[in-house]
């Protein structure tokens, strides 16, 4: 996903993720997207300053479905 791409999911309320899903894409009141370690709430910028260079590779970043067959059981 590039930097276009993984803002318009994150505003379309999806789940992104980068690398796995402890790293969950979001943001803030601010206005900046972030990424954050679920776990112990280290954040880093969705990108440089520059606001074009995702601060990890495109292919790690994707949306995570939910599992409609957990649902159902």
């Amino acid at each position: 996903m590039n930097v276009a791409e993984i803002k318009a999911a994150v505003d379309a309320g999806k789940s992104v993720h980068w690398a796995n899903e402890g790293y969950r894409v979001h943001r803030d009141g601010l206005g900046q997207y972030l990424i954050t370690f679920v776990r112990n709430g280290s954040t880093i910028g969705l990108t440089d300053r520059s606001g074009h260079r995702l601060n990890g590779a495109e292919a790690d970043f994707f949306i995570s479905e939910p599992d409609h067959g957990a649902a159902a059981s």
